[in-house]
């Protein structure tokens, strides 16, 4: 038996036409006729009674049908399944981040990735969640890692909700304390300081922005405009005070003071981000699955 005889087969018996069949697996029809002849003789039954203009299933082919489906069905999966590992040794995996999360969260991992599939290339952009959405949204991205909520509806968007993280205030030692110099600072006490802000765009300046006119007052800034490492770099010359995310304090703490922020605080919750139309290639499902294992 034959897998390209049970092929012509269940051709033959969702078209039940012989024609119509060899049409559909684009062979001759006598060729079509000869393999099906073919496996009847093998089996030792006729599969089909053949009438003008009229081909049905016969005991035989009926009991035959299920089996030969679920065998190319199997057949199928034993082929995509190699194909998926085959792009766990080669391809690539475009992610998104926010600046943010590149320096807190994705270091480890990635380089755990890396360990694991050395052949996957990772693509790697940083933006805010506006950017990110609309460039999974076009398919630029096969994943992303944005802050919730998103900034704009995203219905063709599945998010899973990664980690829920810490806002901390960051300053220089050899500047006073934030706040009147207690172990922790109250949102208000912001008011006092100057501050080191992000650019426009940037995820946690409209956090903190929103959070200083929750307490009735506009921040002050004594720098404003800068990534992630300028805004560190800045905060350590005693430019000013920044809110960063525990993770983010915690690997780049050399240099810097972190002031937890007294209750409830601060918070921001990551999310992974992929279409819903679309499955992610295998490798970045890989990838998705160590982010949310890690």
């Amino acid at each position: 038996m034959q897998f390209q005889q049970l092929q012509y087969f269940v051709a033959v018996a969702e078209t039940r036409h012989f024609t119509r069949a060899a049409d559909l697996v684009h062979v001759a029809q006598p060729s079509l006729s000869q393999q099906i002849k073919a496996l009847e003789r093998e089996l030792g039954a006729d599969l089909f009674l053949r009438a003008r203009g009229n081909i049905t299933l016969t005991d035989a082919g009926e009991a035959l049908l299920p089996l030969a489906r679920r065998i190319l069905a199997d057949a199928d999966t034993a082929r995509h399944e190699v194909q998926e590992l085959a792009q766990l040794r080669r391809g690539r995996v475009r992610l998104g981040a926010t600046p943010s999360v590149c320096t807190g969260l994705l270091p480890d991992v990635l380089r755990a990735f890396h360990d694991r599939y050395p052949g996957i290339r990772l693509l790697i952009e940083e933006g805010g969640s506006h950017d990110l959405v609309r460039e999974l949204a076009r398919g630029a991205l096969d994943l992303a890692l944005v802050v919730l909520p998103l900034p704009t509806p995203a219905p063709a968007l599945t998010t899973v909700e990664l980690l829920r993280e810490d806002l901390v205030v960051v300053s220089s030692p050899d500047a006073p304390r934030p706040g009147g110099g207690g172990r922790t600072v109250h949102v208000a006490d912001l008011e006092g300081e100057r501050l080191v802000m992000f650019r426009h765009g940037y995820d946690l300046r409209e956090l903190t922005v929103a959070a200083c006119r929750a307490e009735g007052f506009e921040p002050d800034f004594a720098v404003e405009g800068g990534e992630m490492d300028a805004v560190l770099g800045f905060v350590r010359a005693g430019l000013g005070v920044a809110v960063v995310p525990r993770m983010v304090a915690a690997k780049s703490g050399r240099g810097l003071r972190v002031t937890p922020l007294a209750r409830p605080g601060l918070h921001r919750t990551i999310a992974l981000a992929h279409r819903s139309d679309v499955a992610p290639p295998r490798a970045a499902r890989e990838l998705q699955r160590m982010l949310l294992e890690r």
